[in-house]
């Protein structure tokens, strides 16, 4: 792949206040996108460069689109963050979301072009009113290195101390109210004969007492590992049996794909952004309701529900890292 020869930089003020969540894993996947599309990028900012690339809405990140406007350079800021996906994140994150998405705005007009993981996403944005022009290009996914593989299913369920008939349901997220993770305690308790594990971690001090109290609720098959590195996220993923991913909003949904890419069931609920990509019954399934949910577990784990994984897995496979470097280059040639 012939690349540009103007250098990128790939500003990486604040990224270790990110680097455990989504916005830090499209860091890297952006990194592998710009070495593939052979795009010359540095993330050191004393270096020269033409394009700077922004992900995150900290106020150092403003000031550096600022600051190279003002000297000719070319900004291109990644739109991760909305006003709906900001609700029901944090402590008092519904109070000030009208506040949030005034700032984001502000950030995000500073660039010379918005990316947006999604057309969902870069739908939202469209109405904040923003002015640079807002093109949707998936964070893209490693699917080489989620692919299933029965030795990571074998360390993972000798870390846990699972049994191979043991069925394991995983979801991965902060611990945060619009990841499910409520909906996602409730199920382990309807469903004690499955083992539920939720990978990800968010200090319990900025979350709401409800999520404490369901996070600490004794139920011998719910499991918080915390967090983990990406090498032991894909054993997960390999040595589980179902994916579910309880959402209310998303701008895209990393974890998804890389679920998809590890070939594992997933079952996902039914909102707007996945209302087109993700046909219900054909790539994933769908549920609105606990009772939804609960029943299309079991049907899933008892093996009465088709396998859709390989659909699923070609769905992942549009979205590798290989397409996204090329479609990152063409956007850069324009």
């Amino acid at each position: 792949m012939q690349g540009i020869n103007e250098k990128v930089l790939l500003y990486a003020g604040s990224l270790g206040l990110v680097n455990k969540s989504g916005v830090g894993q499209a860091v890297r996947h952006q990194k592998q996108a710009l070495e593939l599309a052979n795009v010359p990028y540095t993330m050191n900012g004393k270096d020269d460069f033409s394009i700077i690339q922004l992900n995150t809405i900290f106020p150092d990140s403003l000031i550096k689109s600022k600051w190279a406007k003002r000297r000719g350079k070319k900004v291109v800021y990644y739109a991760h963050s909305t006003m709906e996906d900001f609700r029901n994140s944090f402590r008092g994150s519904n109070l000030i979301a009208p506040l949030f998405k005034k700032w984001i705005t502000y950030c995000y007009n500073s660039g010379d072009l918005i990316i947006t993981p999604t057309d969902y996403s870069k739908q939202l944005l469209e109405g904040y009113g923003l002015n640079p022009p807002i093109i949707s290009l998936s964070n893209g996914i490693d699917t080489e290195f989620y692919e299933p593989d029965s030795e990571a299913r074998m360390r993972f369920r000798r870390t846990y101390n699972l049994q191979e008939d043991d069925k394991v349901v995983i979801s991965v997220g902060h611990y945060i109210e619009r990841k499910g993770i409520l909906d996602f305690v409730k199920l382990a308790e309807q469903l004690p004969d499955y083992q539920f594990y939720w990978f990800g971690y968010t200090n319990l001090n900025i979350v709401p007492h409800k999520i404490k109290e369901a996070i600490r609720k004794p139920l011998p098959n719910l499991h918080f590992p915390g967090y983990v590195g990406r090498e032991e996220l894909r054993d997960a993923y390999c040595g589980s049996d179902l994916f579910l991913f309880l959402t209310h909003e998303e701008t895209e949904g990393i974890v998804l794909l890389e679920a998809l890419a590890a070939k594992i069931p997933v079952l996902v609920r039914d909102i707007p952004i996945y209302s087109n990509t993700f046909v219900d019954g054909k790539t994933v399934y769908k549920g609105k309701t606990s009772s939804d949910f609960e029943d299309k577990i079991y049907q899933m784990l008892e093996g009465r529900l088709p396998d859709l994984t390989e659909n699923g897995y070609q769905l992942a496979l549009e979205r590798d890292l290989k397409v996204v470097a090329t479609r990152l280059l063409e956007i850069y040639e324009l």
